[in-house]
């Protein structure tokens, strides 16, 4: 295991183009930390700078101790599952799996332990003769996680491994990532623009915004406190309603005159609010008018309009509901207030 520190990690490109601004966090010994955010934000150039497959315009890099700008990647202890598998087509599983451990002179024998051990821990056991072309998907994945594993690094990174992948396959590979780095305890930094993985993957989430960190910290605080409005409509599923409101007079006023919540200060702001912390209420004084019931089976999805702006809301599969104008009532404690210009967090 190692920690991993970026101190001020610049990367900028020949032709101009700045792909992360100088960014520095820290990663524990045996935490899973994901890098998430939308194409283009930054996260697999992070990632690529850790393994040493980019180079770092400006900024130092650490892993455990030891200072790697200039370590070549093979040199790092450093192990990267990729999207697209890279498993070579005429070898056996065995031969994939243990290829990385022959280049380095391992002995036969302990090379035949470690596949093995890995094949028993990762359920190939039964494909060790196999070539990937009569393997599924979600097995070929297993496998190139197997040729990680046998290298026992000190870090373990993944380039977005479950993109190619069936919805019901990469809620099963999820779980069995997670429960394997835990097994392991080996400090993994995971990509994904997938936010359902990053919630139910991480430690901690780190979310990237056009090269820059948005925010930093567990799920739940993500989840339930983002720190801008990119920050709430990207993580969630369905995200973070947001809504234009303005503050007058201690309170918080959506369509000019519905007091919500006692606030401090004046002027335009947004508001943000989970779906799940809106109530159907005849004696609530908001008007939402429903357009859309989305049957989900263990809960329904109402999406229409609330003060002539989208707004969705989670309510139980037995709860009697449909098309048209009804009143809700929204949570004050669940409430966030951003600022309506720059989009952080009040």
């Amino acid at each position: 295991m190692a920690q991993v520190s970026l101190q001020d990690i610049r990367k900028i490109y020949p032709n101009g183009h700045e792909a992360v601004i100088p960014t520095s966090f820290d990663i524990s010994d045996g935490e899973f930390v994901v890098l998430v955010g939308p194409s283009g934000c930054g996260k697999s150039t992070l990632l690529r700078m850790i393994a040493g497959l980019e180079e770092i315009t400006e900024g130092s890099l650490s892993i455990g101790a030891r200072r790697v700008n200039d370590v070549d990647p093979a040199d790092r202890d450093i192990a990267m599952v990729f999207q697209n598998y890279a498993l070579y087509p005429h070898m056996t599983v065995r031969k994939n799996i243990g290829y990385g451990l022959k280049n380095r002179k391992t002995p036969p024998e302990e090379i035949d332990a470690k596949v093995r051990e890995a094949a028993k821990m990762l359920n190939l056991t039964d494909y060790l003769d196999r070539k990937p072309s009569q393997l599924s998907g979600g097995q070929r994945q297993r496998v190139a996680m197997g040729r990680a594993v046998v290298r026992n690094p000190a870090l373990f990174l993944f380039d977005e491994p479950l993109s190619n992948l069936d919805a019901k396959l990469r809620h099963q590979m999820r779980i069995e990532i997670k429960a394997l780095q835990r097994r392991l305890g080996v400090t993994s930094i995971y990509v994904t623009h997938d936010q359902v993985e990053a919630m139910t993957m991480a430690d901690r989430i780190i979310v990237l915004n056009e090269g820059r960190i948005e925010q930093i910290g567990t799920p739940a605080e993500i989840y339930h406190s983002p720190a801008s409005t990119f920050v709430a409509s990207f993580m969630g599923a369905p995200p973070m309603n947001l809504i234009n409101a303005r503050l007058e007079g201690g309170h918080v006023m959506i369509n000019g005159s519905t007091a919500l919540a006692p606030a401090e200060g004046t002027g335009t702001i947004t508001i943000g609010i989970r779906p799940e912390d809106v109530e159907l209420s005849p004696e609530g004084s908001l008007s939402f008018q429903v357009d859309i019931v989305e049957e989900l089976g263990a809960h329904r999805l109402l999406h229409g309009r609330l003060a002539d702006q989208s707004f969705t809301i989670h309510v139980g599969k037995d709860t009697p509901v449909a098309a048209g104008a009804t009143h809700i009532k929204l949570n004050a404690e669940a409430m966030r207030l951003f600022d309506a210009q720059t989009g952080k967090a009040l």
